[in-house]
């Protein structure tokens, strides 16, 4: 475990390897489980404000059932907000291409730069999982190891990236850099005394 200000950091972010192989499970993440991605209050904002520059990236059907349903609902299981979910479970804003990979129309609207905002921090820092828990007021950041994309992206020996590398970026976004140079100092340290 790796403390970093009120965040800890458990052992499988920094000592397991990861790399997402998109092309095996085709983006399994975002139709596979319960709720859809979690959302920070501010998303919830967010994701009203850019939904018309996000609607013409999605399937007809995924707009009828944000109409009816909307951009995200509650869930008393995780007891937080998430994206709504279309019939089949997958996420309202899945997309997916000609030979069946996921995509997410938000973060289609965001390469083609009509917006800012890439998508749910929670999506781009996956699998890595923010608990927060609130009685003692310490972040927890875990590693959510879910057979659909670990056991085939394990499968990859050839690429070895720890994963709080492989998720550098989404880190970033949601700590800040010296957050992240904390962390990856903190991981060579351990590394270099085993």
């Amino acid at each position: 475990m790796i403390l970093i200000d009120n965040i800890i950091v458990s052992d499988e972010v920094v000592e397991e390897d990861f790399v997402c192989n998109i092309s095996k499970c085709k983006g399994a993440c975002c139709w596979e489980g319960d709720y859809g991605a979690p959302l920070e209050d501010e998303e919830k904002e967010i994701l009203v404000e850019i939904y018309d520059k996000v609607e013409p990236y999605l399937h007809q059907e995924n707009k009828n059932v944000i109409a009816e349903e909307g951009l995200y609902k509650y869930y008393d299981e995780p007891k937080e907000y998430g994206t709504a979910l279309m019939p089949d479970g997958s996420c309202v804003f899945l997309v997916k291409n000609e030979i069946g990979i996921a995509s997410c129309g938000i973060e289609l609207a965001h390469k083609d730069k009509k917006i800012n905002y890439k998508k749910p921090i929670s999506c781009e820092l996956y699998p890595i999982r923010i608990d927060n828990n609130a009685q003692n007021g310490f972040i927890n950041l875990i590693y959510d190891k879910w057979e659909i994309c670990s056991n085939l992206c394990k499968n990859d020996k050839s690429v070895k990236i720890p994963l709080y590398k492989f998720v550098k970026n989404a880190l970033i976004r949601k700590f800040g850099q010296a957050f992240f140079d904390q962390l990856d100092g903190a991981a060579n340290h351990s590394k270099s005394t085993k």
